[in-house]
C-alpha cells in the first residue's frame, strides 16, 4: 500500500437511508478506526480544534493510544469540527480514492446524524436553523430585532441570547427590513454594447442574501448588468447547510428537491445559477448530489451552478469584462472562505479583485474561526476567536483600504477579531462581499 496519495479527492455518496448509517456501534467502530489513522498522521493539528481536542485525548490517555480512550469522550471532537471540508480537500493524505478511504467531515457528519436520530438536537438549534421563517418574521420587525440581538444589548439580548445558546459577546447578522426579493421585483436594463451580452443569470439568493446582505445580491445583479448580462433573483429556499451542520440530512434532501425544483425551469431557460455565499454553492455543486445522488433536478442544479466571483471572473476569461472599472484607493485584503476553497475552483474572490485597475490585493488563506452557526455558540465563541486571531491580526497589519470574506458571517468575525485586538494604527473598512468593490469600480454602488 503506498503512503498518501497523488490523486484528487473523490467523495462517495452519503448512505444517509440505510439503517447502518446512525447505528451507534457502526459508528464507534469507523470513529476508532479513522481516529488511529489521525493519531499515527497529525498532519491536521493546526486546522481546526477537532484534531487538538482528538490528540489531547489520546496523549493524555494511560496507554497514550487510542485504545485507552473513552468512547464517551469522542463527541467533545465532534463537536470541535464545523464541516469546512479542509481536512479533506487540502490536508489529509488518506482520502479516496486511498485505500484507508478517510472522510473526517463526513464522519463527524455521520455522528451528528446519529445524534439527530436519538433526538439530541436542542430545540434551541432546531429554531435556529428554521432560516427562512426565522428570516421572514425577523424582517418584519428588522428594527426591533436588529435592537434586541445587537451586542451590548444588557437586557432583552441577555435573555434571548441565553435562551438560544448565543455568547453574549458575539456579532450577530442583523436582519433587512426588505428582502433582495423584494428590492429586485422590477428588471434591470443590461447593457447591449458588452462583450458578455446574451448572457442569462438566475441569482440564487440564499437565506443570507435575501433576508439579512441584500446589498451582495443588488451589487451582483448591478455588475452582471453593466456586463450586459440579465439576470433574475429566484429563491425557493434554503439551501440546508444549517440543518446539515446538525446532521439532519433527510431535512436537508427536502430542500435540495424544493430548490432544484424551482430552479429547473430557469436553468431550462438557458440561465447559469450564481450563488451568493459560498457555503450555499458548496450544497449545490457537491453536498446535495452526494445525498440526493439519483435525483436528476439536483444533478442539473449541480452542473449549472457557480460561485459568484467563479462567474464574474469566467466572464473576464471568456468574453472580457465590460470597460469603464476604476481603481480602488488601498490594500484590499481578501479572506479566503473555506467553503470557496472546499469547491477547488481556485481563488477566485481574489482573481476578480486583481481585475481592477492598480489594485493591491492580499489574501489571507487561513480559518477566519466561525464556522457558520458554530462560532456564535456559548461554548464555542472563544474558542473561535482565538481560532480567527491570526486571521484578524494580519488583515488590521495590512492596514487602511478595505477587508472582506466571501463568508459574510466570517467577514463579521474578523472584523470584531480586529476590534479585540485594537490599538491606533487604522483599520481597514469591512465590506460584505467582494462584488461590491467591483461594483463601486464601476460607479454602481450608489
Amino acid at each position: 500500500m503506498r503512503e498518501g496519495s497523488l490523486e484528487a479527492p473523490t467523495r462517495h455518496p452519503i448512505a444517509w437511508q440505510e439503517p447502518s448509517f446512525t447505528d451507534p456501534a457502526e459508528i464507534e467502530k469507523e470513529l476508532r478506526r479513522v481516529f488511529d489513522i489521525c493519531h499515527g498522521c497529525r498532519r491536521c493539528f493546526n486546522l481546526c480544534d477537532s484534531f487538538p481536542r482528538l490528540f489531547d485525548l489520546i496523549d493524555s490517555s494511560p496507554s497514550e493510544e487510542l485504545d485507552s480512550v473513552d468512547s464517551k469522550d469522542f463527541k467533545s471532537v465532534v463537536d470541535g469540527c464545523t464541516l469546512c471540508d479542509m481536512c479533506f480537500m487540502t490536508k489529509c493524505p488518506y482520502v479516496p480514492p486511498h485505500a484507508f478511504n478517510l472522510d473526517f467531515p463526513h464522519l463527524m457528519l455521520r455522528y451528528r446524524a446519529m445524534e439527530a436520530a436519538q433526538g439530541k438536537v436542542s430545540f434551541a438549534d432546531r429554531q435556529m436553523a428554521e432560516t427562512d421563517r426565522n428570516g421572514r418574521l425577523a424582517g418584519m420587525v428588522a428594527p426591533i430585532t436588529n435592537w434586541a440581538t445587537k451586542r451590548g444589548n444588557g437586557t432583552v439580548g441577555l435573555m434571548l441570547r441565553a435562551q438560544a445558546g448565543l455568547h453574549p459577546d458575539a456579532e450577530l447578522p442583523r436582519y433587512s427590513n426588505r428582502t433582495l426579493e423584494q428590492q429586485t421585483e422590477q428588471p434591470l436594463a443590461v447593457n447591449p454594447d458588452a462583450p458578455a451580452f446574451g448572457r442569462k443569470v438566475a441569482i440564487y439568493a440564499t437565506c443570507f442574501g435575501d433576508y439579512h446582505s441584500p446589498e451582495v445580491g443588488l451589487a451582483t445583479r448591478a455588475v452582471l448588468a453593466r456586463n450586459g448580462v440579465e439576470s433574475v433573483v429566484a429563491y425557493p429556499g434554503c439551501c440546508g447547510m444549517p440543518l446539515l451542520e446538525q446532521g439532519r440530512i433527510a431535512d436537508v434532501a427536502a430542500n435540495a428537491r424544493t430548490v432544484a425544483a424551482g430552479m429547473k425551469s430557469w436553468i431550462e431557460k438557458g440561465y447559469d445559477v450564481v450563488a451568493l455565499v459560498p457555503s450555499c454553492a458548496l450544497m449545490l455543486k457537491f453536498e446535495w448530489p452526494l445525498i440526493l445522488p439519483d435525483d436528476p433536478d439536483v444533478k442539473l442544479l449541480s452542473r449549472a451552478t457557480f460561485d459568484v466571483s467563479e462567474y464574474i471572473v469566467g466572464i473576464a476569461r471568456k468574453e472580457g469584462l465590460a470597460p469603464g472599472l476604476q481603481p480602488i484607493a488601498g490594500t484590499l485584503t481578501v479572506h479566503m472562505a473555506c467553503h470557496a476553497r472546499a469547491q477547488n475552483m481556485g481563488q477566485k474572490a481574489a482573481e476578480m479583485l486583481r481585475l481592477l485597475p492598480n489594485a493591491d490585493v492580499k489574501v489571507i488563506e487561513r480559518c477566519s474561526g466561525h464556522g457558520g452557526s458554530w462560532g456564535f455558540k456559548r461554548e464555542h465563541f472563544e474558542t473561535a476567536m482565538k481560532i480567527g486571531r491570526p486571521v484578524a491580526r494580519q488583515a488590521a497589519e495590512n492596514g487602511p483600504g478595505f477587508v472582506m470574506s466571501e463568508c459574510p458571517l466570517a467577514g463579521v468575525h474578523i472584523a470584531q477579531g480586529m476590534e479585540v485586538i485594537g490599538g491606533d494604527a487604522p483599520k481597514p473598512q469591512l465590506v460584505t462581499h467582494p462584488i461590491q468593490l467591483l461594483a463601486r469600480a464601476y460607479g454602481l454602488d450608489a
